[in-house]
């Protein structure tokens, strides 16, 4: 799955799922050991220890790989086998500790039955959790055990646990795609803007391109017949070339033009996505292309900074418009540190680019609160 691994939302909600699942890994370790602490011989203890030890670290990367959709396939594959090592493993190891005293093998298989929607298909886990049902009778049949409470904990146990990790997972899953949506979606976009220039370039350039080659084509053929005809043929073509070049011109000028309120509201939706909840108060009336234009700039450069440098719960963008000064002003929690000197290069860069209208920029923190201040001068 092709997701961001710096993405902080999928990270945080990735935490929290890898948490629940870990409750696999408390049945995994505390029942059995229940069954260790039972064992009268040490030397079968030890090796029941051993055993569990090695499928717990298994389970644990099994269970990390679940929720890490940025992991090569090849590395998922191999914990996967892992696993299935460990679980043969266990069988020697662990089937014969606490034999007739206490279901220390069934309890692991009832970790196994609840990890199968991990590692399968709905169809696949319905069989394997019946092979494992099937090894834990064996396994306690041969040891002396109850048949029925291996079948009762394996089964039982080991449903409930599946029935939880598969509602777990879907949650994880149906989280994965719609960040993949998302990332689908912008590029989409983005697809979608180059095809437009794409066609605005060809409308603007492609007649008066074919013209002038014609053009050029006449006067190179009309040149040693008719010299004056060919001179104004090839004026004719320098006057196109001239004009299509003030229509790119133009055009291009179309495209730089910065729409700030469309900027803030942008920005301010790329935080909501992320989790932030934002504030957006738009500017009041159109501003100068120019004070648009950089503000803008500024604007993108805190938003950057609100994602990648802070764990902003909250975020206020407000632009005013008061005594020949326009206001940008961006206020974030989350701060994690106390100072803006992890900003100092984007602010020398901002700064810099609105020296030369008269702007200005500053950061502070207070409270916890970080706040970035850019104020350009605007005539009436």
């Amino acid at each position: 799955m092709t997701v961001d691994s710096a993405d902080h939302r999928l990270r945080r909600a990735r935490r929290v799922t890898l948490l629940s699942l870990a409750t696999n890994v408390w049945t995994t370790v505390l029942l059995p050991a229940a069954g260790l602490a039972r064992e009268p011989d040490p030397l079968r203890a030890t090796l029941g220890a051993v055993g569990l030890l090695a499928f717990t670290v298994a389970q644990v990367a099994v269970l990390h790989a679940a929720v890490t959709p940025w992991l090569a396939t090849a590395a998922r594959r191999r914990r996967h086998l892992a696993l299935v090592a460990a679980a043969l493993l266990s069988l020697p190891l662990l089937g014969p500790v606490a034999a007739g005293a206490w279901p220390t093998w069934a309890w692991l298989g009832a970790s196994l039955v609840g990890m199968t929607p991990l590692l399968l298909r709905p169809a696949a886990g319905v069989l394997a959790a019946t092979g494992v049902l099937a090894v834990s009778a064996v396994v306690t049949a041969a040891t002396g055990g109850p048949v029925p409470t291996a079948l009762l904990v394996t089964g039982g146990v080991g449903a409930g646990i599946a029935a939880l990790t598969g509602v777990q997972v879907w949650f994880w899953d149906v989280l994965v795609e719609a960040r993949q949506g998302q990332a689908a979606q912008a590029r989409l976009a983005a697809a979608e803007e180059r095809l437009r220039f794409a066609r605005d370039v060809h409308d603007l350039l492609g007649h008066d391109l074919t013209v002038i080659a014609l053009k050029a084509e006449l006067a190179e053929r009309l040149a040693p017949v008719d010299g004056e005809r060919a001179g104004r043929e090839a004026a004719e073509a320098r006057r196109l070339a001239a004009s299509a070049l003030t229509r790119v011109r133009a055009a291009v000028h179309g495209y730089r033009t910065v729409d700030l309120a469309e900027q803030v509201a942008a920005v301010g939706e790329v935080l909501r996505s992320s989790g932030v909840r934002c504030t957006v108060v738009s500017p009041a009336g159109d501003l100068p292309a120019p004070v648009a234009a950089d503000l803008a700039a500024v604007l993108r450069e805190a938003g950057t900074n609100v994602l990648r440098h802070s764990r902003a719960g909250w975020c206020r963008i407000e632009i005013t418009r008061e005594d020949g000064l326009v206001t940008l002003t961006v206020r974030n929690d989350g701060v994690r540190d106390a100072g803006p000197d992890r900003l100092s290069g984007g602010l020398r860069g901002l700064a810099d680019r609105l020296a030369p209208a008269g702007g200005r920029v500053r950061a502070s923190v207070e409270d916890g609160v970080f706040s970035l201040v850019a104020t350009v001068p605007v005539t009436s």
